[in-house]
């Protein structure tokens, strides 16, 4: 049996050469990320929307870097073919370049990833230029920025307007120059999105940006139907996992209080 190759950065990036889509989800524990991993995903990015996921935060603000590196790790045993990418949490690297050096050697060192993402823009171009030469691959994230709830005044969409949409490209363009390998749209419009695709040099990853992205991220308990009451437009639910899992749990319940189950099928004898 082959040996399962690890994909890298210079591969993720050579994918947008060879006009090969690019597959994100997100992962917060071992076992999903062997799921995903053994299904073909090409980047596992365990993201800070385990504030909201994992955690019940109403956004990511609160989340550590200790919470970080401790759901990467999990990521990192289950993925063996994957590319995993650690998203530094908010305050993690923006106060300093040496904090961005300090949280993004700590999410490879004690985390296992691979890459780091920030959240950023024009900004942010020389703390991003300060960790790739140390030799850390950078995912950048421009657009809707969920660290910057607070300052957007909500989820909502960037980019809108020509004034908006020069902003979002002249990040974009400054975060590719400053060395990242890879680039998240996130919640822009899609004719701007397809205009940065073209106009970078490294792959667009989009989520709720359009289809003209060089690949798309989706939160897995999004993609898998986690969550019944909250359907963002951006997101497609390929299964509906909440309805399956209520409905086994109601039915282990009731055959707990009637006594079938364990049956003797599932008992041990002498």
């Amino acid at each position: 049996m082959s040996e399962v190759k690890k994909l890298t950065a210079p591969q993720i990036e050579a994918m947008k050469v060879s006009g090969t889509k690019i597959t994100v989800v997100t992962a917060y524990d071992y076992t999903f990320a062997r799921i995903f991993d053994a299904a073909g995903v090409d980047c596992l990015l365990v993201g800070d929307s385990l504030g909201m996921v994992i955690q019940g935060r109403s956004n990511t603000l609160g989340v550590t870097m200790d919470h970080m590196v401790y759901h990467t790790h999990c990521v990192a045993r289950g993925a063996k073919r994957a590319h995993v990418v650690c998203d530094l949490p908010f305050m993690s690297y923006q106060t300093s370049i040496s904090d961005a050096l300090r949280a993004s050697g700590q999410a490879l060192k004690q985390g296992h990833a691979e890459a780091v993402k920030m959240e950023g823009g024009e900004e942010l171009a020389e703390h991003v230029r300060a960790v790739v030469a140390v030799g850390i691959p950078v995912m950048g994230h421009v657009g809707l920025m969920p660290q910057r709830v607070q300052q957007m005044g909500g989820y909502k969409i960037q980019g809108r307007g020509r004034e908006q949409s020069r902003k979002v490209l002249n990040d974009a363009k400054a975060i590719a120059d400053a060395g990242a390998y890879a680039l998240v749209l996130e919640g822009i419009p899609m004719e701007l999105a397809q205009k940065i695709t073209k106009e970078v040099n490294i792959p667009t990853i989009g989520i709720g940006s359009g289809p003209h992205c060089d690949g798309q991220v989706l939160v897995n308990y999004d993609l898998l139907g986690m969550f019944p009451d909250l359907s963002p437009k951006f997101v497609k639910k390929y299964a509906s996992l909440h309805q399956d899992i209520d409905a086994a749990t109601r039915k282990f319940i009731e055959e707990v209080r009637s006594g079938t189950f364990p049956d003797e099928a599932h008992s041990y004898h002498d």
